[in-house]
């Protein structure tokens, strides 16, 4: 019995087709948290809320463009960040173009000052039976790339 099977959902597809409807999930996951206010960016604004209330986290994003990849600091704050996501079974993508993000999520803020967008959390809403399906089909995707040992799979976000 398949995972699919076990879950009652079409099997995953295959390769490259199921990388980009993982793209497409994480872009309509974003706009539907932002939405409702369940969305919080910023690498210490992530780190303070999954301090107070890890339980109320579903889900971690984790962005760096080329020249990023050099800054030793924001690498040991992902590190810290990946293993409290971790250790609290919060499932964690990374996605290697900031700029598609700003533009889904937005680059600043209500007060106009640039977003920290290292870091995107998406906290569950105080509705209740709240289900989000493309939060569903990102826990899926994500229970399958640990399957095959990549336990921070990297998304390719939609042009």
């Amino acid at each position: 019995m398949t995972l699919e099977e076990i879950h009652g959902q079409q099997p995953a597809p295959a390769g490259h087709d199921w990388m980009q409807g993982a793209g497409m999930a994480l872009h309509e996951l974003l706009v539907s948290a932002q939405r409702r206010g369940c969305l919080t960016a910023g690498v210490y604004e992530s780190a303070k809320l999954m301090n107070v209330d890890p339980d109320n986290v579903a889900f971690c994003v984790l962005a760096t463009d080329q020249e990023d990849e050099g800054d030793i600091a924001l690498q040991i704050h992902f590190t810290l960040i990946q293993a409290f996501c971790c250790e609290n079974d919060i499932d964690i993508v990374r996605v290697n173009d900031v700029a598609k993000l700003a533009a889904i999520v937005g680059p600043s803020d209500e007060s106009g000052e640039p977003r920290d967008l290292h870091c995107i959390l998406i906290t569950s809403p105080n509705e209740e039976g709240w289900k989000d399906p493309d939060l569903e089909k990102l826990n899926l995707f994500c229970e399958e790339r640990r399957n095959v040992n990549d336990w921070v799979p990297t998304i390719t976000l939609p042009e």
